[in-house]
């Protein structure tokens, strides 16, 4: 377990220190868990009484936030910000794998860069290329001629194919799927012709994929992750989409083939997006919603529709199906009040 002092805190995440700048943190917790020796945040009012009664030795809280005597702060603009640079410094994540295991099976023509660890029963085909520091975890399979940039993790039984490109410092969780073929098809008489997907799926710097998430290679063009994307669990990224800078993607969410979403965006969980079609920067969409068509301003759109009791439900589901016959009654009394 690594420790280090308030002040080294401090000074990697930008904090002004209130209290004892050589008190030593071992670990992270929430305020109402923690115990001596960790350190907590404040980042929402609706935890502000916890803040009485915690055990932390420290917290992270905003300037203008009153500390009880006796627990010492580390201040600044964004606590919960702060509180994830600690919590990566103090992060005790067992690696994927440590050095190359007996088990792995790594091809002659493969390229491995300084300090990368493959972990047991991983195979590796012909000419990959491993940079610096890159950690294959258990069981992975990488295919030929793809490329992992430096500092990228991959966990247990993650498979990428062929030709893929995956940049720096990027993590993969487990049973991800990366260049698996597109869903495409051609049909002929009522038989299906398959259509073999030649493109590639590249992945950006910083990019972060959840467990068994499945991204499809495209079928001539690319798929396109980029620069600095969270991808949650089981999401499914169909061929050809593009997905641009610093987007987030709640899980259980499906992007159609082709689709563009653009920067900064956020992406609520079990959402669907057409294929062909395009959103725009700074796009908030909430769980369960289905986008079928191109959003082209910021803002917050929502679709999904909350749970009833099922009496109510049932009612205004009766009350839907009526929608069109009310609709044209109204239409039609409009007309003679005109007339």
């Amino acid at each position: 377990m690594q420790t280090l002092t308030l002040q080294q805190l401090a000074d990697a995440i930008g904090a002004a220190v209130q209290g004892d700048p050589a008190l030593p943190i071992q670990g992270v917790a929430t305020l109402a868990s923690a115990k001596p020796g960790h350190i907590a945040f404040l980042a929402n009012e609706k935890y502000r009484s916890q803040l009485d009664s915690t055990q932390a030795s420290a917290v992270i809280v905003a300037p203008d936030v009153d500390v009880p005597d006796g627990i010492a702060a580390l201040r600044m603009k964004n606590p919960y910000a702060g509180f994830a640079k600690v919590a990566q410094l103090l992060d005790t994540t067992p690696k994927p794998a440590d050095g190359i295991h007996t088990s792995a099976q790594v091809h002659a023509t493969t390229k491995i860069g300084k300090n990368v660890s493959i972990g047991a029963n991983a195979v590796i085909a012909e000419q990959v290329e491993l940079a610096d520091n890159v950690t294959v975890g258990v069981g992975c399979y990488i295919g030929p001629n793809t490329r992992i940039g430096v500092g990228t993790q991959l966990w247990q039984h993650v498979v990428i194919y062929h030709n893929c490109v995956i940049g720096e410092n990027c993590l993969v969780h487990a049973g991800t799927v990366i260049g698996a073929d597109g869903f495409g098809w051609a049909n002929e008489g009522g038989k299906w012709i398959k259509i073999p997907q030649l493109g590639r799926v590249v992945i950006g710097n910083r990019v972060d994929i959840g467990a068994s998430t499945t991204i499809d290679r495209g079928a001539l063009d690319d798929t396109i992750i980029s620069d600095g994307v969270i991808i949650d669990n089981q999401c499914q990224i169909a061929h050809n989409v593009f997905i641009d800078e610093d987007t987030a993607i709640a899980g259980c969410t499906v992007l159609a083939g082709s689709c563009r979403i653009g920067k900064r965006c956020l992406i609520g969980g079990a959402t669907a997006i057409n294929g062909h079609i395009s959103v725009c920067d700074d796009v908030q969409i909430s769980g369960f919603s289905m986008v079928i068509k191109e959003i082209t301003e910021p803002g917050a759109y929502a679709s999904g529709i909350p749970a009833a009791p099922q009496r109510e439900w049932r009612r205004n589901g009766a009350r839907y199906r009526q929608l069109d016959d009310l609709f044209q009654r109204v239409k039609k009394i409009e007309k003679q009040l005109n007339n």
